[in-house]
């Protein structure tokens, strides 16, 4: 799998052969990819992500949900201010 990890370090973006992904899909989070390795398959199935470029700028809040039938992506579903 190719792309940039959210939360990496920039020098430290790359997705890891040792860890599992899902691509976040749409939004201002659009192609980077959410490690999950740590979640058994169906455990997670909504996301909130801070973001500095989401609607609410700085502080905001990203909130993607996972694919019906496909465990691998998430899709963007709107954005929140502050703690969601």
């Amino acid at each position: 799998m190719r792309g940039r990890v959210y939360g990496a370090d920039h020098e430290d973006a790359a997705p890891r052969p040792d860890r599992e992904y899902a691509e976040l899909v749409g939004g201002p989070l659009d192609g980077l990819l959410l490690d999950v390795t740590d979640r058994p398959g169906g455990d997670l199935r909504e996301v909130a992500l801070t973001t500095e470029i989401g609607r609410y700028g700085p502080g905001g809040w990203a909130l993607y949900e996972e694919r019906p039938g496909d465990i691998r992506r998430f899709d963007w579903r709107g954005d929140a201010p502050g703690t969601p």
